[in-house]
């Protein structure tokens, strides 16, 4: 009797061991049980509080403030990952002065997706391994069937937080780790996580005089907005590696995509094709179009001065790596 036919390789099935292929060093300590518990309390509740949205607005409705802080604060914060976190700590896309340096870190954390080294040690791994063994949160890791691309997209999502062990910081970050005021921001990321939560409602506390301002403003522009943070940003991870387009070649397995409903709510990530077919250049939004904000404020970094050495796009590099349409013969 033959054998059973193999699922593709470009999308294998989820090995036994769910670390295979990777390095011996790659995966460090498991995470402690306030790390876990922390985890839980800061992707739950704002979850909740997404889905209590109707009913909240049916009841009391909210106010300019309120739309005011929780726009302010999501791009804030999010221009911290997609800024600080991803192009500039992950990819090195541009040199920063040390008060931008430390302030981009500040506001990453305050987005709540984790200490920075650790985020970076993370999504190095997933370049480094993207939709093949290894990769932290490849949707493709169950394999191709839908059932198994459906359960992949959850871990993609969301799933992969929970994983016990972490990516092992000392060997996909220790550029980060020899500077101790990073060292000390992660230390520090549940008082910047607070202050991201509980700033907002002091701010429409003081602003209307009253508790209900300030409880307005803690469940709009602290619980609403980080979770919708969370859902786009993980939306990179899931979405933006199964449906789209993929004008540019990225190397390997690689299946990221440019999914364009999510550019603006992601400040220009979800062109994630190209960026992952050129993963330093500081603009991933390069075609016409295609709006980039994170690009955008990087290059106001750089004329305030206090960025230098923007890796942005060349053109004749994006040629090399577009995509020659399939043609058919005559």
């Amino acid at each position: 009797m033959s054998a059973p036919a193999r699922t593709r390789p470009m999308a294998p099935p989820r090995p036994a061991d769910p670390h295979a292929g990777l390095p011996a060093n790659a995966i460090g300590r498991r995470k402690s049980v306030l790390e876990i518990v922390t985890l839980y309390v800061f992707v739950v509740v704002p979850f909740l509080a997404l889905a209590a949205v109707v009913p909240a607005v049916w009841g009391w409705g909210l106010s300019w403030l309120d739309v005011g802080l929780a726009v302010g604060f999501y791009f804030a914060t999010l221009l911290g990952v997609t800024v600080g976190y991803h192009r500039y700590f992950t990819h090195g896309s541009f040199k920063a002065k040390r008060p931008l340096r430390l302030a981009l870190a500040v506001a990453g954390s305050m987005a709540i997706q984790g200490p920075v080294v650790q985020w970076v040690a993370d999504h190095r791994r997933h370049h480094a391994f993207s939709d093949r063994e290894g990769d932290p949160h490849s949707p493709w890791r169950y394999g191709t069937g839908a059932g198994a691309l459906l359960k992949g997209m959850f871990h993609a999502h969301l799933g992969w937080l929970f994983e016990r062990r972490k990516t092992n910081a000392e060997r996909y970050a220790p550029d980060l780790l020899k500077d101790p005021a990073l060292v000390m921001t992660g230390r520090l990321f549940v008082v910047w996580a607070a202050v991201s939560v509980f700033l907002p409602a002091l701010i429409g506390g003081v602003v209307t005089g009253t508790w209900a301002g300030a409880w307005s403003a803690f469940f709009w522009a602290g619980l609403v907005r980080i979770a919708l943070l969370h859902h786009v940003t993980w939306s990179i991870n899931s979405v933006c590696h199964v449906v789209g387009d993929r004008p540019f070649v990225s190397p390997g397995r690689d299946r990221a995509t440019n999914f364009w409903p999510l550019a603006i709510l992601s400040a220009g990530e979800s062109w994630h094709n190209l960026h992952h077919a050129d993963p330093t250049c500081a603009r991933h939004g390069v075609l016409r179009g295609q709006i980039d904000i994170s690009a955008r404020v990087i290059w106001a970094f750089e004329k305030l001065g206090w960025a230098w050495n923007v890796k942005w796009p060349d053109p004749v590099r994006l040629a090399a790596k577009r995509r020659v349409p399939a043609t058919t013969g005559s």
